[in-house]
């Protein structure tokens, strides 16, 4: 079909041409129908063609007013979306799952597209959650515990499209758990380790109070004692506990002054040979006389130090060696504590490094430990870049040992 426009202009090179072909006949009968026949194609042609639409005031022509709103799900913007999404994301429609990113496919697996949502997603409280959709009543976010596996949870909720179509985003809620166990644990842990030193103390201190001049001196020396045994023990974990809140507080940066592992190890040794710690004289140092620089806290790392030293002093069998080492290994130095203990079992090493936590938790109050030494060591090292290695053999002793990255001496 022709426009209005190309209709005219074919009409009047109709009419044209036949008033030629009449001026040529010279003006007769046959010249006059000639043109006449003319006229009336022309008219006919222009009758018939079809209108040009009018466009649309905002550049397009506007859609039927009949046909449905576009689909979200189906658009290709959206599907370039939901596959840079992080978090495991479905697209449904009439309850089938017609899209899922890549996280969504990982977490529940590549059948779940086509679907029903209702038995993609296999769990209790999700499947009661997901029966709702159609109804009236409002969705909220819900929980799924032990989802997918025990100990993990995630959270989902929907958002609610035209024609029947929803997205549902899924979200792992397990280390925000993990966190907030922490958390908890922690303080009830640190309140536990100061109520009891202090249970002993108002105790003592009672008893004391009760007593009579110097019949019960030898008694009041012995109470006294263990108050001062107690308060002490208070004393460090409250240092513990300063020390590793400092060295979190830090833990994002990374130090920028020059100095010597070598000298800090040795400084250690010393103050510890010096201290009236009973297995002082079992410290045996290859530290070595060159310098090991490095980027460092000076004191982080005497801490460091001193608490892996100590530890293995405490742990350690009486009369046996605490060795120090320190061995440079490339571009990096590896400080090595090994003790001839009892050892520790492999399935308490990966929690060692836990607040609070004990191998064996009467030895460890009998010899004074927080449990926060080696939390402390775990943090120091990673701010300085180093890595931690435990290693135990039981009814051998136990091997700790962090290595640091050097710096180039000028």
């Amino acid at each position: 079909m022709l426009d209005r426009l190309s209709s005219l202009i074919i009409a009047l090179t109709l009419v044209a041409v036949a008033a030629i072909f009449a001026a040529l006949a010279g003006g007769d009968a046959l010249a006059i129908a000639i043109l006449t026949v003319a006229g009336l194609v022309g008219a006919a042609i222009v009758h018939g063609a079809v209108p040009t639409p009018l466009p649309d005031p905002q550049g397009g022509a506007a859609p039927p007013a009949d046909l449905p709103p576009p689909s979200l799900l189906r658009h290709p913007d959206f599907a370039l979306w939901v596959d840079q999404e992080k978090e495991p994301l479905l697209g449904i429609a009439d309850n089938i799952v017609t899209i899922a990113n890549d996280a969504a496919v990982r977490l529940l697996g590549r059948h779940i597209v086509g679907a029903d949502i209702r038995t993609a997603i296999r769990h209790p409280a999700a499947t009661e959650w997901l029966s709702r959709i159609d109804g009236d009543a409002p969705l909220e976010t819900i929980n799924l515990v032990d989802f997918p596996r025990p100990g993990q949870r995630w959270t989902m909720r929907i958002a609610t499209l035209s024609g029947n179509e929803s997205i549902i985003f899924l979200a792992d809620r397990t280390a925000i758990d993990a966190a907030d166990r922490m958390r908890s644990d922690f303080v009830a842990n640190a309140s536990h380790e100061l109520r009891t030193p202090l249970a002993a103390i108002l105790g003592y201190v009672e008893t004391l109070q009760d007593m009579n001049g110097d019949a019960d001196r030898p008694t009041r020396g012995r109470f006294l004692s263990i108050i001062q045994r107690e308060a002490g023990r208070m004393q460090q974990l409250v240092i513990d506990l300063l020390s590793i809140s400092r060295v979190e507080a830090d833990r994002f940066r990374r130090p920028t002054t020059p100095v010597d592992l070598a000298a800090i190890v040795k400084t250690t040794i010393a103050q510890l040979r010096d201290s009236e710690q009973a297995r002082a004289r079992d410290i045996v140092a290859n530290v070595g006389d060159d310098s090991q620089p490095m980027l460092g806290d000076g004191a982080q790392l005497g801490q460091l130090a001193h608490n892996i030293i100590s530890n293995a002093m405490k742990y350690g069998r009486g009369g046996t060696p605490v060795t120090v080492e320190l061995i440079r290994e490339g571009r990096r130095v590896r400080l090595s504590v090994s003790d001839e203990g009892d050892g520790i079992a492999p399935d308490h090493l990966p929690r060692l490094t836990e607040r609070f936590y004990r191998v064996d938790e009467a030895r460890s109050r009998s010899v004074g430990g927080t449990g926060l030494g080696l939390a402390i060591v775990k943090h120091i090292s990673e701010r300085h870049q180093g890595q931690l290695d435990i290693h135990s053999e039981v009814g051998h002793g136990t091997r700790v040992s962090v290595t640091f990255p050097l710096v180039a001496q000028s």
